[in-house]
């Protein structure tokens, strides 16, 4: 195990990811040193094929890079096997995607205590902590309502409820309002806001400048390679 600096949930070092051989080889990844302090709200920003998903993928522990270290939370996840990747994934990282992905055939709370019931907590405790977190995202009120009968911005709460019901290291968002419409953005964005306030550890993937504006820290991803790393000073005023 390789623990990470003195207060980073998150630490890359010399990172490079190749995929193919020979003439088809692809460096998507070119020697990134990232760390990221707990608490701290940060967004990757970059144009497509930037690099900024293959990043994602690594950060979410989906994929292990071809070299480099990375640590999470004190557990090196390049010694880790798949079983003790998926136990991570479930424990240490909250994702909200793009597209939502909830099961259409549960509800609100039922999709929230997913990853719950994958790690095999039982069922009263599940549902309160399902209830507590679809509360922090003020959608307790449609806890019984499936995925159909809810709108875009209101199903994208019930995934960050999922994301937060863990209790994880990492908030991990992949293009959170990439779906939505600029209200409903508006209301994603508050509670990511109101989550970092609290002392949630945040990192966005994103390409758009209204969204990284929102964290205190934004990466520039570009051909494998990070080329900027700055505080938001206006949202560093505002704190």
């Amino acid at each position: 195990m390789t623990s990470t600096s003195a207060g980073s949930v998150l630490e890359l070092r010399g990172i490079h990811q190749v995929y193919g051989t020979g003439d088809a080889e692809v460096h998507a990844l070119r020697g990134i040193d990232l760390s990221v302090a707990a608490g701290e709200y940060m967004a990757i920003m970059g144009p497509s094929g930037s690099g900024k998903s293959t990043l994602m993928n690594l950060l979410g522990c989906l994929d292990v890079a071809s070299s480099g270290t990375y640590s999470l939370a004190g557990n090196d996840v390049n010694d880790l096997d798949e079983k003790e990747l998926a136990r991570v994934r479930n424990r240490e990282i909250g994702f909200v995607f793009q597209s939502f992905n909830l099961v259409p055939r549960m509800t609100a709370l039922q999709n929230t205590e997913l990853p719950l019931a994958y790690g095999g907590v039982k069922y009263a405790e599940r549902k309160r902590r399902g209830l507590e977190a679809l509360e922090a995202v003020n959608l307790s009120h449609r806890a019984d309502h499936r995925p159909h009968q809810l709108s875009g911005g209101q199903q994208q709460r019930v995934a960050i409820a999922r994301a937060l019901v863990t209790n994880p290291t990492l908030l991990l968002a992949d293009e959170p309002t990439g779906n939505l419409d600029s209200e409903s953005t508006h209301e994603i964005l508050a509670i990511f806001d109101q989550l970092a306030a609290q002392g949630r550890t945040i990192v966005i993937i994103t390409h758009e400048e209204t969204v990284a504006g929102r964290a205190h820290r934004v990466v520039t991803v570009k051909d494998g390679l990070i080329t900027t790393d700055r505080l938001n000073r206006e949202r560093e005023l505002a704190r």
